[in-house]
C-alpha cells in the first residue's frame, strides 16, 4: 500500500476505496443501459411475426444470445447487489476489488451479446456467411478495444491504488 502522497492524492486506503467504489458505479451505470437495452430487443424479438419464421439454427443463436444477455445483466448488477450486502461492514476495498471482477466478466460477456446479436441480425437480413464472419469481426473488435487496448497502458504502469 502507498502512502497517500505515493499515489498522487491526498487519501487514505478507505477513502481510495470509496472514490474506486463511486468510479466503477458510474462506469457500471453507462454500461447498464446498453445492456437493459439490448435485453429488451431480445426479450420482445420473440413475440414479433416474423420470429416464427426463424430456422433452427437462428433459434439457438436467439437463445444463446438472450442466455448471454441475462448473465451479463446478472454481472452489471452485481457490483451493486454486492455493495448493498456488504455496506457498513468494513469490507470496502474487497468489495470495489470484487466488483470490478465482476465487472470485468460483464464486460467480456457483453461482447458475446453484442456479437450474438450483430450474428443473429445479420444472418436474417443477409445472410448466414456474411453474419458470421461480422459477428466474429464485433467480438474480435470489442475484445481489442475493451482489454488488449488498456494493456497496453498497463506496460510498465504502478499497481492499481
Amino acid at each position: 500500500m502507498g502512502s497517500p502522497v505515493e499515489n498522487g492524492r491526498q487519501e487514505g486506503p478507505l477513502q481510495r476505496a470509496d472514490r474506486n467504489l463511486i468510479e466503477l458505479l458510474q462506469e457500471l451505470r453507462v454500461a447498464q443501459t446498453g445492456v437493459q437495452i439490448l435485453f429488451a430487443f431480445l426479450l420482445s424479438l420473440s413475440f414479433t411475426d416474423r420470429f416464427s419464421a426463424l430456422d433452427d439454427a437462428q433459434r439457438v443463436m436467439w437463445v444463446v444470445t438472450l442466455l448471454l444477455s441475462v448473465v451479463t445483466t446478472g454481472l452489471m448488477i452485481a457490483p451493486a447487489a454486492v455493495h448493498r450486502r456488504t455496506f457498513a461492514r468494513g469490507r470496502k476495498a474487497e468489495t470495489v476489488a470484487l466488483g470490478q471482477r465482476l465487472f470485468t466478466y460483464g464486460l467480456g460477456t457483453l461482447a458475446l451479446t453484442l456479437a450474438g446479436a450483430v450474428l443473429l441480425v445479420l444472418d436474417v437480413v443477409v445472410g448466414r456467411t456474411f453474419g458470421i464472419v461480422v459477428g466474429a469481426g464485433t467480438a474480435l473488435v470489442l475484445g481489442g478495444l475493451w482489454f488488449v487496448l488498456p494493456l497496453r497502458l498497463l506496460r510498465g504502469a504502478a499497481p492499481a491504488q
